[in-house]
């Protein structure tokens, strides 16, 4: 039975921090599978607007590379937040307060469906269900905080 979604009142709040990252990669079209292994950081730059930083490996087929990613957060009033690309695109928004959240998104013809759960204080997981005529795949995410000092 999976667990109770874990409430939180501040979206960004919660994340702010350091993550070990650890994610499933499956793609279904090609039967092609990976993983990816890292941290994440939840920041806030002097300029206000908050970095979500992914850094680590990726094996897909048996082939590592180093990966990274930067993803921009905007803190909204009510304890939520917007996510955008690097590059200013938006992405999703994204709303903690009842422990779970859906996303979708749109990337050309494909559709990316996000599910966000909040499992503990220290613990959230992510899953992105993507289909569409360029990409069938299935992404699976743990997120565990790292304690700090560490």
């Amino acid at each position: 039975m999976p667990a109770q979604p874990h409430p939180v009142p501040d979206t960004l709040g919660y994340l702010a921090g350091r993550w070990s990252v650890r994610r499933r990669l499956r793609d279904d079209a090609s039967g092609g599978a990976g993983h990816f292994t890292g941290t994440a950081v939840f920041r806030q730059p002097a300029d206000g607007r908050w970095l979500h930083e992914e850094d680590g490996v990726l094996e897909w087929n048996g082939v590592r590379n180093d990966a990274r990613r930067t993803l921009r957060l905007d803190a909204l009033p009510d304890g939520t937040a917007e996510v955008s690309f690097a590059d200013g695109r938006p992405f999703h928004r994204l709303d903690l307060r009842t422990g779970t959240w859906h996303a979708h998104h749109p990337c050309g013809r494909d559709h990316y469906e996000g599910t966000f759960t909040v499992v503990s204080p220290a613990e959230w997981h992510l899953r992105w269900r993507v289909r569409g005529p360029a990409k069938d795949q299935l992404l699976s995410t743990v997120y565990r905080r790292v304690p700090t000092g560490t």
